[in-house]
């Protein structure tokens, strides 16, 4: 049985806590695919989909920030330190924090075995998303997100599911032993 993506609470060992602890906003949608998968397979299976590939188009004409197929693999194997519009804040063995040219939206990735099952391997995917508030202008400002956030939210909560959702098909679509 195919498992939906779904919003869940960020886990303990997420790189994107840290945001969440300092007063952004942090989300994080999770699904299980059947197999190992690799966190290297994951980012270039994530960066590679087709939709992702028009988000990819629009930043490579409109912020002048391309890249290819290439690019997010070596990203994914550790090789690269930017991709397009970001730039690598934080990298463990199963994680990846970037963060956009602004410094103000962040992308994380992760990978860890699935809970439970019959024995053979599952892989949980996680893809979460942090937005900083606007910066204060005065030190008695309370932090906001803007307007921009609130109007494109519910935009963001359908295209992240979206695309991880289109990762987990591309990984399943590789036909690897190791993944079914």
């Amino acid at each position: 049985m195919t498992q939906p993506v779904r919003p869940i609470d960020l886990p303990e060992a997420s790189l994107l806590k840290g945001c969440r602890e300092s007063g952004a906003f942090a989300d994080c949608y999770t699904c299980e695919v059947a197999g190992a998968v690799s966190h290297a397979d994951f980012v270039e299976a994530f960066y590679t989909t087709r939709l992702f590939k028009l988000e990819r188009f629009v930043l490579r004409w409109l912020a002048r920030c391309p890249a290819t197929d290439a690019d997010a693999r070596q990203l994914g194997e550790g090789r690269a330190d930017r991709f397009s519009a970001w730039r690598v804040e934080a990298r463990e063995a199963n994680q990846l924090l970037l963060a956009d040219f602004t410094g103000r939206t962040k992308s994380w990735l992760m990978v860890g075995p699935a809970a439970g099952g019959n024995g053979a391997p599952r892989t949980q995917l996680y893809f979460g998303s942090a937005v900083l508030p606007q910066p204060r202008r005065s030190s008695t400002e309370k932090a906001r997100m803007g307007v921009v956030f609130h109007a494109l939210h519910g935009f963001h909560r359908l295209y992240s599911r979206l695309l991880l959702s289109a990762a987990r098909s591309r990984l399943l679509r590789r036909k690897r032993p190791d993944v079914r």
